[in-house]
């Protein structure tokens, strides 16, 4: 899920790096309006089920239709006070998100079968469920109640914050009067009345009056996260489509325009997202919805898909990719994504980059989107998709991954051998977005499949984002492929980070070389630790440690993940057996390290989402164990088909 908080680590950080690119303050809008289409002229879907059918395939018409059937069958269920004070009282945020996010999916279900068909007979339940939906309290998930001034439990219906999910519900109410609201204002007219009310006094006033720390707390100068684009996506969605007064639109778009700017100017110059490849998704791509929304609504003149940088947010999806639909999952990405090729291909065609195009036709035609039948978001972008559905080009040759990646500010490799070995490294620091310590990690698959893990996040509870988010396993460097050194392990925050990070490519390898030593506690007694993740490219992989200890190690371990089967029988050799029945080596120094195998166990709540990310296979950790730590040294480990 999505949906986070401790604000801290949202990557709201007011000292970090800012370049002031401000790609799209020169198109703000004067108090008139300018080149903003003006809202009763402002029609980017058809109106009528007419028209819908002369864009849409009858198949896809039948299925939205199918759907809004399946919706007429339920009831909109409220939600408790005693549901939304589960999160203070026991952690759990599941009942909440899933009451929630069903209610929103069948009044969205509901809305696009009758604005397909057009016959009426999907009204009175959407009555029901904007009005279900109005009479809650709060829009948002009690998670996100800090930003209230009474703090988390209860809602407070003086005090309305705008979160991802308040503002994801403004969306689906505007998109509801755009589509139905004529069949709305016939039942009665206060319906349509109530939405623009209820969206006003929970989004378009605190907008305004507040200052959210998820867009700097007032302060330009902070480096936001992934809430900024998703949430300005979905304000500028309401603000554009219902809001009349032209003076009160124009300033919803202009403070849209510098959040998405502040979020841009926040990026490090290779345009990556250090919250990786799930959360761009969130992040890069709803960039690409605000300016879609920009666009659109100004008739082509505000537009800035020219811009060298709006073409490296964009790179980054599928220069990230691994194969399948496997992705490096660096922070609290996940290994494997449905991706939406659609959107990619869109953007790809808008910023002209022929190799993003590509990789959305393949995700659309090989890896068809399979959505989760509770956590559906981003609805505006589904719209854009469905009706551009029928545009994707099937390319052939078919998509071929780019051999070698690297990102210079989140300082990430990644590189390919020419018998389908894949590793990806990285060094960046333990104060990122969504952070794991992991400076220095590694992971290595074979044939696109997974042989030396990052395991990545589990199930977002009460603790994944407290104090206590380091005491979570998966959070920690002792659970990545990393050593632990007298004990120690890495710590969190911007200090703890990779040191003289050095790149290299050429026609035959390519490595990532840094030192990790400031990653640890001080007191570790590392003098420097040297690491070098180097791809040859005929196939193979060697990771080099050279370090040196200012005093005798009591102990050392070196930790590989795994899902794979695993026979540690043979000493120095580590062999990982592929579902194919192929088997990748792993060379290590018998003389140095012995070997110990342990299964995680997956028990604690946190631990259930592992299970579906690892399609519920075993996770191993793999421990080597230094026999006699020496002051200074050179270890390796090579891995090979």
């Amino acid at each position: 899920m999505f949906g986070v908080l401790l604000l801290t680590l949202l990557g709201v950080k007011a000292n970090a790096q800012i370049t002031h690119r401000d790609l799209l303050e020169k198109f703000l809008l004067p108090a008139s309006g300018g080149n903003l289409v003006a809202q009763k002229d402002w029609k980017p879907f058809p109106k009528t089920a007419e028209e819908w059918k002369k864009r849409l395939p009858d198949s896809v018409i039948k299925n939205i239709i199918k759907n809004g059937e399946e919706a007429l069958k339920k009831d909109f269920q409220p939600i408790s006070a005693t549901v939304m004070l589960e999160f203070v009282r026991t952690g759990n945020r599941v009942h909440y998100e899933r009451l929630s996010f069903v209610k929103r999916n069948m009044l969205w279900d509901l809305v696009l079968a009758e604005a397909a068909e057009g016959k009426g007979r999907f009204i009175d339940h959407i009555v029901d469920g904007v009005w279900s939906t109005c009479e809650e309290t709060y829009w948002g998930l009690p998670v996100h109640l800090t930003m209230q001034k009474a703090g988390v439990g209860m809602a407070d219906v003086q005090d309305p914050v705008v979160d991802l999910f308040a503002a994801e519900t403004a969306s689906i109410l505007a998109w509801t009067d755009y589509f139905v609201g004529d069949q709305l204002e016939k039942v009665s007219p206060l319906l349509r009345a109530r939405i623009y009310y209820e969206i006003n006094r929970r989004i378009f006033v605190p907008m305004v009056t507040a200052h959210y720390e998820w867009m700097g707390n007032g302060n330009p100068n902070a480096k936001l996260n992934n809430w900024a684009p998703w949430i300005a996506s979905n304000y500028l969605t309401a603000a554009l489509l219902l809001e009349k007064n032209t003076g009160k639109r124009v300033d919803a778009v202009n403070r849209c325009i510098k959040i998405t700017d502040q979020y841009i100017n926040g990026l490090g110059n290779d345009g990556g997202c250090d919250e990786g490849p799930t959360y761009w998704f969130a992040a890069g791509a709803s960039v690409f919805d605000v300016l879609n929304l920009l666009d659109d609504a100004s008739a082509g003149k505000i537009n800035i898909y020219g811009d060298p940088f709006v073409k490296k947010i964009g790179s980054y999806i599928y220069k990230t990719h691994i194969g399948g639909s496997y992705f490096i999952d660096v922070a609290d990405a996940h290994p494997k994504i449905e991706v939406d090729g659609v959107m990619i291909y869109r953007f790809g065609k808008l910023i002209n980059d022929e190799q993003m195009i590509r990789f959305g036709s393949w995700a659309t035609y090989d890896r068809p989107l399979h959505e989760s039948e509770v956590e559906i978001f981003r609805r505006t972008r589904r719209l854009y998709n469905l009706f551009l559905t029928g545009t994707v080009e099937k390319f052939s040759p078919p998509y071929k991954d780019l051999p070698d990646v690297w990102y210079s500010d989140i300082q990430l490799m990644a590189s390919r051998s020419a018998n389908g070995l894949f590793v990806a490294a990285h060094g960046g620091n333990n104060g990122e977005s969504h952070n794991h310590n992991d400076v220095g990690d590694f992971m290595i698959y074979a044939d696109n499949y997974p042989v030396i893990i990052d395991v990545g996040s589990g199930t977002y509870t009460a603790r994944t984002f407290s104090k206590e988010r380091y005491k979570l396993w998966f959070n920690t460097s002792a659970y990545h492929n990393l050593p632990v050194i007298n004990n120690n392990q890495q710590k969190d925050g911007i200090s703890y980070a990779a040191s003289a990070v050095k790149y290299q490519s050429s026609r035959d390898h390519s490595s990532l070389s840094m030192d990790i030593k400031n990653a640890y506690p001080a007191n570790t007694g590392i003098t420097y630790w040297q690491r070098n993740i180097d791809m040859i490219k005929t196939g193979k992989i060697r990771i080099t440690d050279n370090y040196g200890l200012s005093t005798p190690a009591k102990n050392l371990t070196q930790t590989f993940i795994t899902v794979c089967l695993t026979d540690i029988s043979h000493p120095g050799k580590i062999y990982f057996t592929l579902p194919d029945e192929k088997v990748v080596t792993l060379d290590y120094d018998a003389n140095y390290w012995n070997i110990k195998k342990e299964k995680m166990e997956l028990s604690d709540p946190e631990d259930q989402g592992l299970k579906t990310s690892w399609d519920h296979h075993d996770i191993y950790r793999l421990l080597l164990v230094a026999k006699s730590p020496v002051l200074k040294t050179t270890v390796n480990y090579t891995i090979y088909k």
